[in-house]
């Protein structure tokens, strides 16, 4: 029988990395590397230009904490510059968006919870109305 080792200490080096179209991604808490049950926590680095453009996850709340940079975030039809050291909370099932609308790069922890639920963790709106013309307005 094999016995699952999760690490309560998670340094960079262990860290699990995904690279996604919005920037590279260091999750530090989540199910398959840290046991966790109600958290998910991971550090975003964002390039100058690119978005995670509107979505909402269904089942989670999360919490974005702007370590550097800063970008244009929406929380369902509010917009804010947001800069580090400040803090934006979004709602379970709340749309919501982050837009790397300047030159140098954003640095934010997502913390998110539960961490084991049912269904998609993530739905795109992006294409829908009114996400897909309300940046233009």
């Amino acid at each position: 029988m094999c016995v699952q080792h999760f690490l309560k200490f998670v340094s960079e080096s262990d860290a699990q990395v995904e690279v996604l179209p919005w920037g590279p991604h260091h999750w530090f808490s989540r199910p398959e590397l840290t046991d966790a049950r109600q958290l998910l926590v991971v550090r975003v680095t964002m390039p100058g230009g690119k978005a995670h453009a509107f979505h909402r996850h269904p089942c989670m709340e999360e919490v974005l904490y702007y370590l550097e940079g800063r970008a244009e975030q929406w929380v369902g039809k509010e917009r804010r510059v947001v800069e580090a050291g400040e803090a934006v909370f979004v709602p379970q099932d709340e749309v919501h968006g982050t837009y790397n609308i300047f030159d140098e790069p954003v640095v934010f922890l997502a913390i998110l919870g539960p961490a084991r639920f049912e269904g998609p963790a993530l739905i795109d709106v992006s294409a829908d109305e009114p996400w897909r013309s309300i940046r233009g307005k």
